[in-house]
């Protein structure tokens, strides 16, 4: 079984990349961050022609997650257990997704990003990760994926110069013990061994070209589900300008192999 996390900044602009991506990989799940879009507006039919199922979740032009699956698409899940909103007034935010995948609980996962340090949406960020924390400790005991955009470099070799980073998020050490929080649980980061390197890259002042990226995409692994992973690969063809139709996301996909 082959599955594959991809933010993909927009699925109605990116869906022939995403089309081709699946083929070319032969993709059996592929969770999906940043949609962009309410579901009856997202563009399904080629993926349905091919057989795949989806779930999706998406309010606005904001965040969105989905799950695109042709192993079943089983219980599928809104939101986890007491999972906070944001705003004024507060609202629910499509960042969370969780369905049956033959026979892996997949969770499509997108983490409030934070801002700033000094930001009211750092908070709901540290917040956000408590609560799922809290609701996937019940998750444990079965095979299980969280799999999406972190938004967080857990280690200084996952940003390609921490010193610029000082003073933001995704290095703070709140956020970088949030994570960890997640492995002292007993989940595992299962690509790291097979996969280096980063996964997102800013459009800013070539910096793919550059590598001067970030990694905060991770398929964190109950014991279950870490013991079947064979192999992980960063497919970086997919946020390189000169690769595939049309412009890049600024995320490559990331993609895990299970016996």
């Amino acid at each position: 079984m082959r599955i594959a996390t991809w933010n993909v900044n927009s699925l109605r602009t990116r869906i022939d990349r995403v089309e081709a991506f699946l083929d070319r990989h032969d993709v059996d799940v592929l969770a999906v961050q940043e949609t962009k879009a309410r579901e009856e507006q997202l563009p399904l039919m080629g993926l349905q022609s091919r057989g795949y199922d989806v779930a999706a979740v998406g309010y606005n032009q904001w965040n969105g997650v989905a799950l695109i699956s042709r192993v079943g698409l089983e219980d599928v899940t809104v939101g986890f257990p007491e999972m906070p909103g944001f705003g004024d007034p507060v609202a629910a935010e499509a960042r969370a997704l969780g369905a049956t995948c033959g026979g892996v609980r997949i969770w499509s996962l997108y983490v409030p990003n934070g801002r700033k340090p000094d930001d009211p949406h750092y908070g709901y960020k540290l917040d956000w990760l408590a609560r799922l924390r809290t609701a996937s400790a019940g998750w444990l005991d079965t095979p299980t994926a969280l799999v999406g955009d972190w938004n967080i470099c857990p280690t200084d070799d996952d940003v390609f110069d921490v010193t610029q980073f000082r003073t933001s998020t995704h290095v703070t050490p709140p956020e970088r013990a949030a994570f960890q929080g997640f492995l002292d649980d007993g989940w595992s980061e299962v690509t790291r061994e097979h996969a280096p390197g980063y996964t997102y890259w800013d459009y800013y002042r070539q910096r793919f070209e550059r590598d001067r990226g970030l990694k905060i995409d991770f398929v964190l692994g109950s014991p279950a589900l870490a013991q079947r992973v064979t192999g992980a690969f960063i497919d970086r063809d997919e946020r390189d300008p000169a690769q595939g139709a049309g412009a890049p996301s600024d995320h490559a996909p990331v993609v895990v192999d299970l016996v």
